[in-house]
């Protein structure tokens, strides 16, 4: 009941601005299906009460856990967009801390595991016919963003100071050359060589 609480406020706001539902942490379609089924019962306890929303309001899946991305197909198949929130699936994917100094060499996204699984999520979306968009710290990464464009990301979420110099990057990269640069990088076998490559086509 505290869960449909939430939902029913977003609900409720949605008649009056664009809402939209984001599911965190998923580890499988059950939860999404879960959610659905409450979205639907919120649905019909304000029919009851004539309240107004979005009959048409969209719910997604943050993806950040290995688990969500080993399954993004079966998610996009169910959700109306995917956002991938980088910070939490490199952590979870490298079993890395940033904040632990031992460890942190491994939280980056260049990492080779982290590449495959943000280009499996962000293909599975683009087969469904779903959005996909990302936020954290690499969605603004001046040296990965040719990257997410070659992957197929839709949207960029960054941070208000990032905005124009993301902006005039994207602008920078047609899709033909972010494909020829996801070819080449995708053979690398470590990070080093990954960042290295990604250096020198920096423009």
């Amino acid at each position: 009941e505290e869960y449909k609480v939430q939902l029913r406020a977003l609900l409720r706001a949605s008649a009056f601005g664009d809402v939209e539902i984001m599911v965190p942490l998923v580890t499988c379609i059950d939860e999404i299906r879960k959610v659905k089924d409450l979205v639907e019962e919120c649905k019909a306890e304000l029919d009851a009460r004539g309240v107004k929303y979005n009959p048409n309001i969209k719910v997604g899946t943050m993806v950040e856990t290995p688990a969500a991305a080993q399954i993004a197909d079966i998610l996009a198949a169910e959700c109306d967009f995917f956002s991938i929130g980088t910070n939490d699936l490199i952590g979870y994917t490298m079993c890395a801390d940033r904040g632990q100094d031992k460890v942190a060499y491994l939280y980056n996204p260049y990492q080779p595991a982290v590449l495959r699984s943000l280009q499996r999520i962000i293909g599975e979306a683009n087969k469904a016919g779903i959005m996909v968009g990302m936020c954290g710290e690499a969605a603004a990464d001046p040296l990965f963003i040719p990257v997410l464009i070659g992957f197929g990301l839709d949207e960029f979420s960054v941070s208000a100071p990032s905005i124009l110099k993301a902006r005039r990057i994207i602008s920078q990269w047609t899709k033909a050359e972010a494909d020829a640069l996801i070819e080449k990088i995708m053979q690398f076998k470590t990070d080093t060589e990954v960042k290295a490559a990604l250096e020198a086509a920096a423009k």
